[in-house]
């Protein structure tokens, strides 16, 4: 079995590509440190969403709707604010429509190779992004980070953490989620309506039309309770901000945390798991017709900083100067 981590050029730009027994993946500096994209080769296996024929600037034009992105802040804040215990910061509005600032900002920038090699079965890519003054949101926020990335692949899968570090001397505003994009159906002949997907969903957070909490939460319903039986089809219908608690369920008997994507005609899945950090589900698809969907695991609600809630309900937290967070993913193929 292959082993290796090789950078690369993709489109005039410097990529890492991981091999691991039956896996390979490309890793994107240029775009956030995204997952551009990932297979298992031998079962025919292509994970996220990805277009040979988009352009440098096209992907960047679009960067949360293709690959594996990464995003700091998750999801929406209101009227572009941001409260923290020490400030209060103004996003620039870019969804007019619902006057709010979506996604945030570092999965739009070009980040830095650290380092890549292959130890003990192992192909390994780490990346980095400094976040300070020289960035020219530093204007509207002014409180510098280190984002490092690293991806670990192995014979069981991707193994993926990211860790924000606060190297300003205010509080940093912590909030942080993965908008990933899988492709459904997932196999070269497969059939969308072949696909179906459970995730590990708690309560469910009612939105208005803004697509913004209302902090009331609802009894489950049929089309809710499709999530847990593992029988919702991800696609070919409207799936528009579904947005739930994330718990723990037994899977194989063992803990998973996570969400797993089928196809019924092989039996093949999909399993992609996260740690405790991630509080929240946020499950979109784009319109359904796009051949893709997003389970999207995230530290903290929709609008957290900005929700009348306490951080244990809400998942607003902040960390102090000097202090650090890691988060945990593991991507795989469980194959029948």
């Amino acid at each position: 079995m292959a082993y290796s981590a090789e950078k690369k050029d993709y489109k005039g730009k410097e990529v890492v590509e991981l091999k691991a027994g039956r896996y390979t993946a490309v890793i994107a500096p240029f775009l956030g440190s995204n997952i551009l994209t990932m297979k298992d080769v031998e079962n025919d296996i292509n994970f996220f969403r990805y277009d040979e024929a988009l352009s440098i600037d096209e992907l960047k034009a679009s960067p949360e709707v293709y690959g594996f992105p990464t995003l700091l802040y998750a999801n929406r804040l209101k009227d572009g604010i941001l409260k923290t215990s020490d400030a209060e910061y103004h996003f620039p509005i870019t969804c007019k429509e619902e006057n709010t600032s979506l996604h945030g900002f570092l999965h739009k920038r070009e980040h830095t190779i650290v380092e890549a090699y292959s130890s003990n079965n192992t192909s390994i890519c780490k990346t980095k992004y400094v976040y300070d003054e020289s960035d020219p949101f530093f204007e509207t926020f002014p409180v510098s980070f280190k984002a490092e990335f690293e991806f670990k692949l192995t014979d069981e899968g991707m193994f993926y953490n990211v860790t924000i570090t606060n190297t300003s001397d205010k509080q940093l505003p912590y909030g942080i989620c993965n908008h990933t994009t899988i492709n459904g159906p997932f196999t070269s002949n497969g059939d969308p309506l072949q696909t179906r997907i459970f995730v590990t969903i708690g309560d469910k957070w009612p939105l208005n039309q803004r697509n913004l909490p209302t902090c009331d939460f609802v009894t489950l319903d049929n089309h809710d309770r499709q999530y847990l039986t593992g029988s919702m089809i991800p696609v070919k219908h409207i799936i528009n901000n579904d947005v739930y608690n994330c718990e723990t369920y037994d899977v194989d008997g063992l803990p998973f945390r996570g969400a797993i994507i089928t196809d019924l005609e092989t039996g093949n899945e999909i399993r992609y798991e996260v740690d405790d950090n991630f509080k929240f589900w946020v499950l979109w698809n784009d319109g359904g017709e796009k051949g893709y969907f997003c389970p999207e695991p995230s530290t903290w609600m929709i609008d957290a900083p900005n929700l009348p809630l306490p951080g244990e309900e809400s998942g607003y937290e902040e960390l102090s100067p000097g202090k650090s967070k890691t988060v945990y993913e593991h991507i795989y193929s469980n194959i029948n």
